[in-house]
């Protein structure tokens, strides 16, 4: 069975959430994009754990959960929650966020019991605790052998650990003896498995995508996820697919164009200059502006720990295939700024009201079938994008970089009266 799971979103308790981030938002919009598993986000915060309890129930046939009172929605749910440890390291202050894993309720409520004497689990989702990050994995695992802990965006310019201004130079030195205990990595939106290869210190460690969502907006869900193949979908093979690096059930990851990651690229922002590793090192990190030091990018920062060249490729290890978001791509084409516009959703349900959902029609439905649905121009600038054959600009500084399209790519997109109905779908079709 295919799953393809999201493990790292963000419910409305959390700090700049969409106040509609809710548990049913959440499994509609997870419908919408394809995923059939995803995470609950911030089982530590404790009215977000009580609106789980009260919306989730056990599935009994994988280990995970599902909207209670719901038996028509396929959506399963695991427990987890991302956390930040703030602690010195040979004087240094270090920032450091993580993702948890949790198989069960209580597991969860022995965890947070733990984790409460180190921070205030109520003040966000994300909550910061007083702790270093061999502390965090030992408490984590000594309530259970089935939870799990990786480095949440590992490469992101703060609170990361690899974070070009409160990182570490290596896994090891950020968990010490609790290594051990540490077996993927998640590469956030301005990196992928590409790039990772580069250091070979990575080799033993799993490589995760997900959206880390604080939108309930399906560009935003699944941006970013995993995609398993499973003869038993359940919490456990799951976790021991991820342990082992198993390439015959972690089959690839479905990652944006690192690019299109806001953090890509050097640069500032205010400034609104951006440079490549090489020409950032000209500048010797300094904004050639305001004579500020620059945004450190994660394309550099993987560049001063790489031992291998940047063409380097690993066999025997999940793949990765290189998406945008569907809405993205509409309004790129539509040249419009952004995706929350009538004109892009029209286009958007009509497609996935089509093909059933947005990864079908990212990865699957050819152009031709594209095309009997919307303008020939945007089915082949998604066939392109599946294809990996358009650039982005890349981000920087926490700017997003931009789909580059030339100017055939360019033309007026017409609407397809064969496909009206599926433009007026309501939310409420896609249950």
């Amino acid at each position: 069975m295919r799953v393809i799971a999201d493990l790292h979103i963000h419910g409305r308790y959390s700090r700049a959430t969409s106040s509609q981030m809710n548990l049913l938002e959440i499994a509609r919009y997870s419908k919408i994009k394809g995923l059939n598993l995803i995470g609950t986000g911030d089982f530590t915060q404790p009215d977000w754990l009580k609106e789980i309890k009260q919306t989730l129930a056990p599935d009994a046939d994988t280990g995970l959960f599902r909207l209670a009172g719901n038996p028509y929605s396929q959506t399963r749910f695991m427990l987890t929650t991302e956390v930040c440890t703030i602690f010195d390291y040979k004087e240094d202050l270090k920032k450091i966020h993580h993702v948890i894993l949790s198989p069960n309720f209580e597991a969860v409520e022995q965890l947070n019991e733990r984790l409460a004497r180190f921070g205030d689990l109520a003040s966000d989702g994300r909550p910061i605790l007083n702790m270093t990050a061999p502390q965090l994995v030992e408490e984590v695992m000594a309530v259970s052998d089935w939870n799990m802990v990786f480095p949440a965006h590992a490469w992101t310019p703060w609170f990361s650990l690899f974070g070009a201004f409160s990182g570490f130079d290596s896994i090891d030195d950020c968990y010490q003896d609790m290594t051990k205990h540490i077996h993927a990595l998640e590469t956030g939106l301005s990196s992928d498995p590409a790039m990772n290869w580069r250091l070979s210190k990575l080799d033993r460690f799993t490589l995760l995508s997900n959206s880390d969502c604080h939108s309930f907006w399906p560009w935003r869900i699944g941006r970013e996820a995993n995609v398993f193949e499973l003869k038993q979908f359940t919490y456990n093979q799951i976790i021991d697919a991820i342990k082992t690096n198993d390439s015959t059930r972690l089959k690839f990851t479905i990652e944006t164009d690192p690019a299109y990651g806001k953090y890509h690229w050097t640069g500032h922002r205010n400034c609104k200059v951006s440079y490549s590793p090489s020409e950032a090192i000209k500048f010797a990190n300094i904004c050639p502006v305001c004579r500020r030091r620059l945004t450190k990018g994660v394309e550099q920062r993987v560049e001063e720990l790489a031992d291998r060249p940047a063409d380097f490729k690993r066999d025997g290890v999940p793949v990765f295939m290189h998406l945008l978001p569907l809405s993205e791509i509409i309004s790129a084409v539509l040249g419009v700024n952004s995706p929350s516009t009538q004109t892009v959703w029209s286009k958007y349900y009509a497609l996935v009201g089509k093909f059933g959902d947005e990864y079908t029609v990212l990865m699957d439905a050819s152009r031709d079938a594209l095309a009997s649905v919307v303008d020939l121009s945007l089915a082949e600038t998604i066939v392109k994008v599946r294809e990996g054959a358009l650039k982005v600009t890349p981000g920087y500084d926490g700017v997003y970089g931009q789909l580059a399209l030339d100017a055939s790519s360019l033309s007026h997109i017409k609407a397809k009266p064969a496909m009206k109905h599926a433009q007026q779908m309501s939310m409420s079709d896609f249950w």
